[in-house]
C-alpha cells in the first residue's frame, strides 16, 4: 500500500457523499492521518455537503476500509485509486470519476481507445447480431469493448470481443466478486481468461441494487472514447450511458439494426438528435484512423448467427412484427 495508505479506501466508506463529494476529499487530502484526525464538520466544509443525516464514527469507517482491502486480497480482487498511475485517463478526466477501482484481471492498456457497447438486455436477432459483428471486428482491429455484462446486447458484445481474442472490459453494478445476472458467470470468467476485467467501483461483497446500474453507466462511457447504442427502447438504461457519453464529450453512435427495430424508440431518438448510424464499425476505425479492413475478416452473420449466440447465452430474443 502507498503513502495513502487506507485513505481513498476510507473516503467510499463515508456516507452521504456522492462521487464527486469523494473526489474532492481525494484531492484534498495526501495521507490516511490527515483524514483520522477530521471531524464531521471539517468533511462538511470540504465537500461542502451537509453530513447531519449521516452520523458515523472514523474509527468504524477504518475498520470497514481494511475489512474491503482484506476481503479484496483474499478474493482475488486488485485495486486502483484516483491518484495512481494505473488508473484509466479517460474516466479519470470525467467529471465523477470513482476514487477507487476494484477489478479482476487487467486493467486495459492506457495507450489504445476503447468503444463502449450497449443496449436493451431483451434484443431482436438482428440487433443481437450486430453487437456480436461490431464487437468481434473491433477487436480484430485492435479495439477493446467495453460494457455491463447484462444480458442483450451486453453479453453479445462481450462474447465478440472474445471471440476477436481480445481482453473486454465489464463494468458491473455489484463488487467485482458478485457477478449479476448469475447466468452470465461463465462468461465473466472467460472475460478474464482472456486477459480482461471485471471492474466496479464498490468493494467486494457489495450486492447488484437497482440504483447501483446507472451509476456505473458513468464509468462504461467515461472508460471509452466512443459508445455504440446498437438496440435500445424508450427509457432503456442504455440512453443514460449515452446521455454520459454525450456529457463527457466523447463520440456516439446508433446500431442500425436499432434504428430499423420496431423496439429501437431509443436508437431512433438519438439518430433525430445526430447519433451517426453504424452499419459496421468501418467509420469509427476511419474517424479514428485505424487502418484495418473488416471486409477481410468476415464481419456480418445476420440474425441467425444472433439468435444461435443468443441461445448459448440465455437471452430471449424479441420477434420484429
Amino acid at each position: 500500500m502507498d503513502y495513502r495508505g487506507l485513505l481513498d479506501f476510507i473516503i467510499i466508506r463515508i456516507p452521504g457523499l456522492s462521487p464527486r463529494d469523494r473526489l474532492r476529499l481525494c484531492k484534498t487530502l495526501d495521507r490516511e492521518d490527515e483524514i483520522s484526525v477530521l471531524s464531521i464538520k471539517d468533511i462538511e466544509k470540504i465537500t461542502g455537503k451537509s453530513l447531519s443525516r449521516y452520523p458515523f464514527v472514523m474509527d468504524d469507517i477504518r475498520s470497514q476500509a481494511e475489512r474491503d482491502c482484506r476481503n479484496a486480497r483474499l478474493r482475488g480482487i486488485e485495486t486502483v485509486s484516483y491518484r495512481d498511475s494505473r488508473y484509466p485517463p479517460l474516466l479519470r478526466e470525467t467529471s465523477d470519476p470513482p476514487v477507487v477501482l476494484f477489478y479482476r484481471g487487467s486493467l486495459p492498456d492506457q495507450e489504445k481507445p476503447l468503444v463502449g457497447i450497449v443496449g436493451t438486455r431483451r434484443p431482436t436477432g438482428p440487433g443481437a447480431s450486430q453487437a456480436y459483428d461490431f464487437a468481434r471486428s473491433l477487436g480484430r482491429a485492435g479495439i477493446s469493448v467495453v460494457s455491463g455484462l447484462a444480458l442483450g446486447i451486453d453479453a453479445m458484445a462481450h462474447r465478440g470481443s472474445i471471440d476477436a481474442g481480445v481482453p473486454g472490459i465489464a463494468v458491473l453494478g455489484s463488487g467485482a466478486d458478485e457477478i449479476y445476472p448469475a447466468a452470465n458467470r461463465i462468461l465473466a470468467v472467460r472475460l478474464v481468461e482472456n486477459g480482461g476485467a471485471l471492474v466496479s467501483e464498490y468493494p467486494p461483497g457489495t450486492p447488484a441494487n437497482k440504483w447501483q446500474f446507472p451509476a456505473r453507466n458513468r464509468i462504461i462511457a467515461g472508460l471509452c472514447r466512443g459508445t455504440i447504442i446498437v438496440e435500445a427502447p424508450e427509457n432503456s438504461g442504455a440512453l443514460i450511458t449515452a446521455q454520459f457519453a454525450l456529457d463527457q464529450n466523447r463520440d456516439l453512435w446508433v446500431g442500425s439494426a436499432g434504428v430499423a427495430s420496431p423496439l429501437g424508440g431509443g436508437t431512433g431518438a438519438l439518430r433525430e438528435q445526430g447519433a451517426p448510424v453504424l452499419d459496421s464499425v468501418d467509420p469509427i476505425l476511419s474517424d479514428w484512423n485505424i487502418r484495418y479492413d473488416t471486409a477481410d475478416h468476415g464481419q456480418g452473420g445476420g440474425s441467425f448467427l444472433g439468435e444461435s449466440l443468443a441461445r448459448t447465452l440465455n437471452i430471449v430474443l424479441q420477434r420484429q412484427e
